[in-house]
């Protein structure tokens, strides 16, 4: 990048653009004596993020050129809000001592940091992981990689574009690598709302990706990492290795694997349903709680991010289940254990992301030290698991690693309280280097041999006020007052004169000095050889410091489980491959914590199953509850299939396979969509992914249309999920239109349920209990009355609901025309049955014609006289076909 006009070419002005221009696309944030600064663009920018002041630079004659800064000292305050805003940081410090060199200072990047590739305390979240992802888009299938540089997890797949989303909403990249000039096709498919970084096309080449990974690994194919299938995914994750490349990431020793993501192993969680259980976050900032923080009384940080983890994709196999289920209930049934291994976990840092600092060879001594601390805490922890009569525990025992030797090393030679910076001194415990030791005595001594000189002139100069000090100026020195001047020795040199006193040096002092100056230095370069040894050995062992990572991260969520099911008083699921959900006394797990103190939390029981109950109509009032107790189904059929025991008094948990949930109305204006359109997006997605064993939740569908559209496309959903060729979801639909209770009277497995309510002098009272039957009344009036509406409003209110309830000459519906012919080939919808004689002289026209033997032209002709007989009343509106 050449100057830009108007700067005048100095030399720190060359230096700074021939730097930047080697990172356009960061912030450049150039190290000048105590200061990070940035010039040009980039103050603007920064002083807009850090709301740091803009001010302006001399630069020659009648020039000057922007200017923001902090001092080098408040980087990790200032660094997260860059990172933070979506900013590339490109970091260049100063190369060598200022004090050194007579021309300007050797500067260079050492540090470029993004927001998905990042290993900085002071940037990553302990609770969440960091990925960077990368996105291959091919003709119908997209391939996808996920990175942890802070961790070394490394994940791919490959899939559908919404499944691709799916696992953009699961794993929550910071930033998302794409081939340039294919940010359309990514905005079209993912939205606008992810950071992206676009890379040449070059690099999204499979030659590329395999060369890229095989030289990670260090191998010749693959096979190995059984990924070799996943073409796009693979693709995916040569182009974040490749990035890596660009930004300097050259240490890469902890990402030793690449794990495809097994789509067939958990339950699917589209990102709606997500969203409507509010699993991660709250829908309303400030309001109630996820279910992940009711959930997560993890200990370390490792627990903590695979407990997020564990949330997003529950299992599906059994044994896995149950093997979770099983230590939660032996952590329950034993205090003392429990307590044991909490201990042990508060002595546990984050093990993963220090040993990614060990590869990329940023930790420091303080870090080293943790991880020791760490390796000893697991000792005891491997003893629990190994005397455990639980088989999935025991697993986890033996897989546990000691380290042993490495820690053993560790305990002999790093001191017991390391500092973090290794220039600080004291590093190295005494007794490793008999050299090390001795200068440390010349340090250490120091004193007092300065104190034996102080004391020796005294004797012999006859000057008792003599003092021996130091300064940065000349060193050491011999001050004394001026009324012993006559008394000076010869040989001493006079170097400052003080209002009472001079300053002296000799020659002994100057050779101490070089000596005790020598030996700090000395013992830095040591102390530093020592320790870059020891971390060099530590490296060796990043696997089974990984591994140990992971399976300590395990125990953590399973004790999480145990603590919370004695807190909350929750039961042990029955997991089971039937394809029934029997839940008695079921609570929601997050609004029970949320209630007062003497407000108790009224159970509900629910029954599901494919062959008799399949699909539960739920009415009742708003406030009433029908929310809640769809979401805490849900959420318990969840919890039992992460391993979690459940607010119940008892589960019974047929496994599924995918959980869906279109729960409360949400506007997209900003992207041009109604709430309507939202709701029906939601439902399309839901009706072309169904399967037998998956469990669907609606709440409240059709509220964004007018009541009659509302009606029929509820109605028409519900029936084609009874109706299904092939699958039997299991369903609960709550709606405020009664009209749907009808549906029981034709379909076999649709039960109608209320949630009941007490009427008494013209008051709701809400039960809150799951009732058999449908309700006939919404009590919408009185819940705008408890809202506090004016009494006027409400009065109005009345007046008019009794005379369109008084007027109303609607009968209700009836099945569709599928089930009045008993085609079962054929899946139209219904229409409303009026008091109509044009809609009953219509309706009982198609009943008698026999389709099968009916020709193209007969067709035609009977259509002609249908519409005939509609130009003849205008109000024959009420027949909805559907090819």
């Amino acid at each position: 990048m050449s100057i830009p006009k108007g700067i005048v070419k100095t030399p720190l002005m060359e230096q700074y653009f021939e730097i930047k221009s080697k990172y356009p696309d960061t912030i450049l944030l150039f190290r000048v004596g105590d200061f990070y600064e940035t010039f040009a663009d980039d103050a603007i920018a920064a002083s807009e993020i850090l709301d740091i002041v803009l001010t302006h630079r001399a630069n020659g004659c009648c020039q000057t050129v922007k200017l923001a800064g902090f001092p080098y000292h408040a980087l990790d305050t200032y660094l997260p809000k860059l990172v933070r805003a979506g900013k590339r940081i490109a970091i260049c410090d100063q190369l060598e001592d200022p004090k050194t060199t007579k021309r300007i200072v050797k500067r260079g990047v050492t540090e470029l940091i993004t927001p998905g590739v990042s290993i900085n305390d002071s940037i990553l979240s302990h609770k969440e992981n960091n990925f960077l992802a990368a996105v291959h888009f091919d003709k119908n299938i997209c391939g996808t990689a996920f990175l942890d540089i802070s961790t070394g997890e490394f994940l791919t797949t490959e899939g559908s574009s919404s499944y691709i989303d799916k696992l953009f909403n699961h794993f929550s990249p910071k930033e998302v690598l794409l081939e340039r000039n294919k940010r359309e096709i990514f905005k079209k498919n993912f939205g606008e709302k992810l950071l992206t970084f676009e890379m040449e096309d070059w690099v999204f080449t499979e030659d590329t990706a395999e060369c890229r990974l095989h030289k990670q690994f260090e191998t010749k194919n693959l096979k190995g990492f059984g990924i070799q299938h996943l073409p796009n995914g693979i693709i995916a994750a040569g182009a974040i290795l490749h990035y890596l490349d660009l930004t300097q990431h050259a240490y890469t020793n902890h990402i030793f694997t690449l794990t495809r993501i097994e789509e067939e192993q958990y339950v699917r969680l589209d990102k709606f349903t997500i969203h409507s259980l509010e699993l991660l976050n709250v829908m309303n900032e400030g309001g109630g709680q996820s279910l992940l923080k009711v959930l997560d009384k993890t200990v370390t940080s490792v627990g903590a991010r695979m407990l997020r983890k564990w949330i997003v994709f529950p299992l599906k196999k059994i044994e896995q289940i149950e093997g979770r289920l099983s230590i939660v209930e032996y952590f329950l049934k034993s205090s003392t254990v429990k307590d044991l291994l909490e201990k042990q976990l508060n002595q546990i840092s984050d093990l993963e992301r220090l040993i990614s600092k060990v590869s990329v060879g940023k930790a420091n001594p303080y870090e080293v030290a943790q991880i020791k601390i760490a390796l000893d805490a697991i000792i005891p922890i491997k003893e629990i698991c190994l005397d455990c009569s639980i088989g999935s525990l025991k697993q986890i025992g033996e897989q546990l690693n000691l380290c042993s030797e490495i820690r053993e090393k560790i305990q002999r030679e790093l001191s017991a309280d390391p500092p973090v910076l290794l220039s600080k001194g004291n590093v190295i415990a005494e007794g490793i280097n008999g050299e090390l030791d001795e200068l440390r005595q010349i340090v250490y001594s120091g004193k007092d041999h300065l104190l034996k000189i102080q004391q020796r002139e005294i004797f012999q100069t006859g000057i008792p006020s003599l003092k021996v000090g130091y300064n940065n100026v000349f060193g050491y020195y011999i001050e004394v007052r001026h009324s012993y001047k006559k008394k000076i020795p010869s040989n001493w040199i006079r170097k400052q004169t003080l209002v009472h006193a001079e300053r002296y040096i000799t020659e002994e002092l100057k050779i101490y000095e070089e000596k005790i100056l020598g030996a700090e230095d000395r013992i830095i370069e040591m102390e530093t050889d020592i320790f870059n040894s020891l971390v060099s050995k530590l490296s060796k062992y990043i696997i089974p410091i990984q591994i140990n990572a992971r399976l300590i991260a395990e125990i953590d969520c399973l004790l999480s489980f145990a603590k919370i099911a004695e807190q909350n008083h929750y039961v042990r699921p029955q997991i089971d491959a039937s394809r029934i959900i029997d839940i008695k006394k079921g609570r929601h797990p997050v609004i029970e914590t949320q209630l007062q103190p003497d407000e108790l939390y009224v159970p509900n029981d629910i029954y599901l199953d494919n062959d008799k109950q399949q699909i539960i109509i739920i009415t009742g009032p708003n406030m009433a509850g029908k929310s809640a107790l769809l979401r805490q189904t849900a959420l318990i059929t969840l919890m039992a299939q992460i391993g979690s025991f459940v607010p119940a008094d008892s589960a019974r948990i047929g496994w599924v396979d995918k959980i869906f949930a279109r729960v409360g109305a949400s506007d997209n204006i900003s992207l041009g969509e109604s709430t309507f359109m939202v709701e029906m997006s939601e439902a399309a997605d839901i009706l072309n992914n169904l399967s037998d064993r998956s469990l669907i939740i609606f709440d409240e569908l059709g509220r964004g249309t007018s009541t009659y559209d509302g009606i029929s496309i509820a109605w028409a959903i519900v029936e084609y999920i009874h109706e299904h060729p092939t699958s039997h979801p299991k369903t609960l639909f709550s709606t405020h239109y009664h009209e749907l209770n009808e549906m029981e009277k034709y379909f076999e497995r649709i039960k109608n349920y209320n949630i009941s309510v007490k009427e008494i002098d013209n008051k709701v009272i809400f039960l809150r209990k799951l009732a058999r039957g449908g309700s006939k009344h919404s009590f919408g009036i009185h819940v705008a009355k408890m809202a506090g509406i004016p009494k006027n409003v409400v009065q109005r209110g009345h007046e008019i609901l009794f005379q369109l309830e008084t007027n109303n000459q609607k009968k209700g519906i009836v099945p569709s025309t599928k089930q009045l012919l008993e085609d079962h080939n054929s899946y139209q919808l219904s229409f409303f049955q009026l008091d109509d004689p044009v809609l009953s002289q219509i309706r009982n026209d198609i009943v008698q014609l026999d389709i099968n033997n009916l020709t193209p032209i007969e067709a035609l002709n009977k259509l002609n006289d249908i519409k005939r007989v509609i130009k003849g009343d205008n109000k024959a509106s009420g027949i909805f076909i559907e090819n």
